[in-house]
């Protein structure tokens, strides 16, 4: 194990202060190779596996040189798909979220091309974005590269597979020379390498091999699943599955608690492990894991750290991991001591990508999940009551209870065997032993995500600024950090008479003096609330709050969970905005910072609320002021 620590790399103050907030502890090979010669000024050409940390080994070197007077673009980073520009986008924001005034802007195609012009136009010290709609950029001349100080050059391999090459080239060749330039590639083609000569020069080479991280002991399955049926899905797996101790494995720390309580209120013994416990409480939880007072722990990435309990049998990954190295340390909890272990992920249709580098990187196939079906839970609890039944008949004295039950089957001529039957009806209402489930939607992963980008990723390097600008399209602007979304089955949320839903505006206290973008509130409210991203309407920034139309008629239990979530450190604290209370917006949007799109009355907004009441008279009131669980 390597005692090289972040401090040691020389990274700045404030981007260091974010490494280790985010639970950072030591760097992984390829960042403490990379750092210290990309804070040197040099050029670089690293070979590395998707997920051994590529995107922290230039993000955190480059960020630690910004000028944060200067909001032209200074570093530009290239990647193949649209997909990971988002990745690599958000991750610089997390990198940077305590320099003064950074701002990041992912570009790519399929997405509407006026809001990428404003943001440019606003400024942008990184851009992050797919070779096609870079040069789309470069031929209006809305993107500046004569301030260019670093570019990267991000799964290189990938980018020539998909023909983008030539593409790659052109905005090379029009980057300044003094430009530091750096290659990442999993592998090094002979034309990669060619470009690599032509334009990285003397460069240092960083070659990481990647070891096999083979976890024989441990069984690894995904479940391909819609998002807002995770919960469902999970309490199918837990009546079913025989396990002694379980993680579920979550984002947020917000996320701990909720599940966590959900899963009590279903009659499983479970509790969260998140970074906000003192020490006291953790160790408190750990060991009443260990000694089998506590079945189930819910935790974030870095609460989980170091722990070692030999009886977690199974791990859940309830949200995929950010990064392939988390998969592996997150199973690893689990095929102690030499017994064996299961792993099940589960994957909505967006996260098929990560699936596929998660497989690439462990070098191993991780088999598909049989969500079990009504029958085989119904069967699963008949066993467990029967057994129950078996055992307290054996060991409890049931004297007084026998002649009772026959003084009533007496008093009533009911037959012996209907009065066990109703006493069993009454004994499994709060666990029905013949439930009546929710259909879960497990759509199938596709083939393999190279073929489902091959096609959308050639159009972004063909297209024309005019099809970039199509109406229809505009409803996809700025959609970057939503949540991963479940495919739809009923094609837009278009009514017949194309009208909208009724808004009403509400007021958060977070704004411009905290640095936060409008795409932030977007994923805080469509993370946490389970909001579909294409319900969330308007915002409006100000200096100390900012203002977000959302569809009337919010529940108050998705209001409440809102008030305490966090955006950029500090808490929503939402409450209906006074000027506008109770108001109906009907209008169609008028240059805001998001569109709001057409409703339909068969697809709600609230996902897993289809009683949520829509009446003008719903609308919550200003809740009271609670204690705010940290957004992790």
């Amino acid at each position: 194990m390597s005692s090289v620590d972040f401090a040691s790399l020389g990274i700045s103050a404030p981007v260091l202060k974010a490494v280790l907030q985010l639970g950072y502890e030591q760097p992984s090979p390829v960042q403490e190779a990379s750092i210290p010669i990309l804070l040197e000024g040099k050029n670089l050409l690293g070979t590395a596996q998707t997920g051994t940390g590529k995107t922290a080994a230039f993000a955190l070197p480059f960020l630690s040189v910004l000028d944060e007077k200067q909001k032209s673009p200074q570093i530009l980073v290239l990647t193949p798909t649209r997909e990971l520009a988002i990745q690599v986008a958000e991750a610089f924001q997390s990198y940077a979220k305590h320099i003064k005034g950074f701002h990041v802007l992912p570009i790519y195609g399929g997405a509407d091309i006026g809001g990428q012009l404003r943001g440019l136009k606003r400024g942008a010290q990184v851009v992050v974005g797919t070779p096609g709609r870079m040069l789309d950029h470069l031929r209006r001349r809305s993107l500046d590269l004569s301030n260019i100080k670093g570019l990267i050059l991000d799964e290189a391999d990938e980018m020539l597979r998909m023909g983008f090459i030539d593409d790659v080239e052109t905005i090379l060749a029009k980057t300044p020379p003094e430009c530091q330039r750096a290659l990442f590639s999993a592998t090094m083609p002979p034309a990669i390498k060619r470009v690599a000569d032509k334009y990285l020069g003397d460069a240092e080479v960083v070659s990481i091999q990647n070891k096999t991280k083979t976890v024989e002991r441990i069984a690894q399955s995904h479940l391909m699943v819609k998002g807002h049926q995770k919960m469902d899905a999970l309490t199918r797996i837990l009546d079913v599955e025989q396990f002694d101790g379980m993680i579920i494995f979550v984002r947020t720390k917000s996320s701990t608690l909720e599940i966590a309580e959900k899963l009590e209120a279903r009659g499983f013994s479970s509790a969260a492990l998140n970074g906000d416990l003192t020490q006291t409480l953790r160790e408190r939880t750990i060991n009443r894991l260990k000694k089998g007072q506590l079945d189930i722990v819910v935790a974030t990435d870095v609460a989980a750290r170091g722990l070692d309990v030999e009886r977690i049998s199974h791990v859940i990954n309830y949200d995929v991991p950010y990064d392939n190295e988390s998969y592996v340390h997150r199973i690893g909890r689990t095929g102690r001591a030499g017994r064996e272990g299961k792993a099940i992920m589960f994957v909505t249709q967006k996260e098929t990508r990560m699936l596929r580098s998660i497989e690439r990187s462990t070098r191993q196939p991780i088999s598909s999940f049989n969500l079990p079906s009504n029958e085989e839970v119904s069967g699963q609890r008949i066993a467990l009551f029967k057994e129950q039944l078996v055992g307290m008949c054996k060991s409890t004295k049931l004297d007084k209870f026998h002649s009772l039950v026959k003084e009533v089957a007496a008093e009533n001529e009911i037959d012996m065997v209907l009065l066990a039957a109703a006493l069993a009806f009454e004994a499994q209402k709060e666990r029905p032993l013949f439930p009546k489930m929710v259909a879960i939607d497990t759509p199938r992963a596709s083939a393999g995500d190279r073929n489902e980008r091959k096609p959308r990723e050639r159009s972004d390097r063909n297209e024309r600024p005019d099809r970039n600008e199509r109406k229809d399209r505009s409803d996809r602007s700025q959609r970057p950090d939503r949540a991963p979304k479940p495919p739809r089955d009923k094609g837009p949320t278009v009514d017949g008479e194309g009208n909208e839903v009724a808004m009403i505006t509400y007021r958060i206290e977070v704004g411009r003096n905290d640095d936060v973008s409008p795409k932030n509130i977007v994923g805080a409210i469509a993370n946490e609330a389970e909001i579909d991203a294409q319900f969330i309407g308007h915002i409006k920034l100000h200096d100390d709050y900012s203002t977000v139309d959302l569809p009337e008629g919010m529940p108050k239990q998705l209001f409440d969970h809102l008030y305490k979530v966090r955006v950029c450190q500090k808490p929503l604290k939402i409450s209906v905005d006074n000027g506008t209370a109770g108001e109906q917006r009907n209008a169609k949007p008028s240059g805001g910072k998001r569109d709001k799109p057409s409703f339909s009355k068969d697809k709600p907004a609230f996902k897993g609320k289809p009683k949520a009441h829509r009446g003008a008279d719903s609308a919550p009131r200003k809740p009271s002021k609670r204690p705010a669980t940290d957004r992790k």
